[in-house]
């Protein structure tokens, strides 16, 4: 791994946490909001939605783009969005102008997501691409927490406005650095073809210490032609279906935890501020669990292992609500479990995501299985709500939630995994 390459990881890493910054601090900015606008409960639920259908929206159209114009591309042009429509929000005095902007902003971040998962497998080499995609991936929880922690200091004066301000500068912040660190891989200037792909392809490889190569190898037609399609084609249909349906219901239980930690320790009777460090503990545990795994990825195999990750979860998840605890301790532990082994089988389901599809539709698959696994987000609170106002009692509600994750363990049995060298 070349310094370029290292870079590389490292940029798409902080670029996950932008998505993990900007679902908290639209939570932590929501009393904010409600209090000084005067909206119901069920408007403001509107508003917190609109990001995840703007999130789904874009990882389904974006990735076939960026599988046609390229990662860095999308890359930037999703920064410039998500920049703008976190910067306008703080101009918004009204529900619906909020919600446009965040519809926008979750649009920059559902493109942004399939290209960077694409543009970390094809910087990383065969032998570090589980980790790199680990870490790429935990860049989520990490930005969670740091975003959680730098919102509720910036609410300490009283104006949730802030909140966006810092994340609209951070954002900003990110252009540069993938201007000039972060070419387009060499894999995809390989399969795309652009204008002078030979130049740039040498360009690239100098950069990483290797010496320019005269050709460059043949590609199929099917290679170059690349579009939202080809993944629904015979070839690619059943992969395409079932790790879109893994991703889907793993993330109703991932989503679960997520959610409704604060609202369940807060029922237990446990004041709001400690239910929030709990949630944290959720975090911290999603961001050792992807480390942990991607460590482990390098040594065995990824599909029994991302299996095993989600039968777990399952458990871990119905634990949570079932096992009967309602000490503050006990509960950010088994919360902490929960976020270790939900985040473990996200990574396992990226570096699914990367292996399942060609380059040349890499990006473009990502995008409609985490497009589609967005909707699954969405669902999954609605779902828990429900069974709750039904009657189940938590332990029931807990059992069903975590079902999620073991239904994305039986659809992943059917998914058939390239082999790669070790190069």
């Amino acid at each position: 791994m070349s310094r370029l390459q290292i870079a590389a990881i490292a940029i798409t890493v902080g670029l996950n946490a932008l998505d993990g910054f900007d679902v908290l601090s639209i939570s932590f900015a929501a009393p904010g909001i409600a209090a000084e606008w005067g909206i119901s409960r069920a408007a403001l639920g509107v508003v917190l939605s609109m990001e995840l259908i703007g999130m789904g929206i874009g990882s389904m159209l974006l990735g076939s783009v960026a599988d046609r114009i390229g990662r860095r591309r999308m890359i930037l042009g999703c920064l410039v969005v998500m920049a703008f429509g976190m910067f306008m929000v703080t101009t918004a005095h009204d529900v619906v102008t909020l919600s446009v902007w965040r519809v926008l902003t979750g649009l920059g971040i559902g493109g942004m997501l399939a290209a960077i998962n694409a543009a970390a497998a094809e910087f990383a080499n065969a032998r570090r691409r589980n980790i790199a995609l680990a870490l790429m991936v935990i860049g989520y929880p990490v930005g969670a927490v740091i975003g959680g922690s730098v919102s509720a200091l910036l609410l300490k004066g009283g104006d949730w406005r802030l909140v966006f301000e810092f994340g609209a500068a951070v954002t900003a912040t990110f252009i540069p650095l993938v201007w000039f660190f972060l070419p387009e891989p060499v894999q995809f200037l390989v399969a795309r073809r652009p204008t002078d792909a030979l130049a740039k392809v040498n360009r690239t490889l100098a950069r990483m210490g290797h010496g320019p190569v005269a050709i460059l190898p043949e590609i199929s037609a099917e290679e170059a032609r690349g579009s939202l399609i080809d993944i629904l084609r015979p070839a690619l249909r059943k992969t395409t279906l079932l790790v879109t349906l893994a991703y889907f219901t793993h993330v109703v239980s991932f989503y679960f935890i997520l959610k409704w930690v604060p609202k369940i320790v807060v029922d237990l009777g446990h004041p709001a501020a400690q239910a929030a460090s709990v949630l944290v503990w959720a975090n911290v545990g999603g961001a050792v669990g992807g480390a942990i795994f991607g460590l482990f990825a390098q040594r065995f195999a990824l599909k029994p292992m991302t299996i095993g990750v989600l039968a777990i979860s399952s458990i871990m998840v119905a634990l949570f609500g079932a096992a009967g605890v309602r000490s503050l301790d006990g509960l950010a532990a088994l919360a902490c479990a929960g976020g270790l082994f939900t985040n473990s089988a996200v990574v396992g389901l990226y570096t699914i995501f990367a292996r399942a599809f060609p380059t040349h539709v890499r990006a473009t698959g990502t995008g409609f299985a985490i497009g589609v696994g967005r909707g699954g987000a969405a669902l999954s609170p609605i779902l828990a709500g429900s069974l709750f106002s039904a009657g189940l009692p938590l332990a029931g509600v807990a059992i069903v939630m975590g079902c999620g994750s073991l239904l994305a363990a039986f659809a992943l049995l059917g998914v058939t995994l390239k082999l790669e060298s070790k190069k």
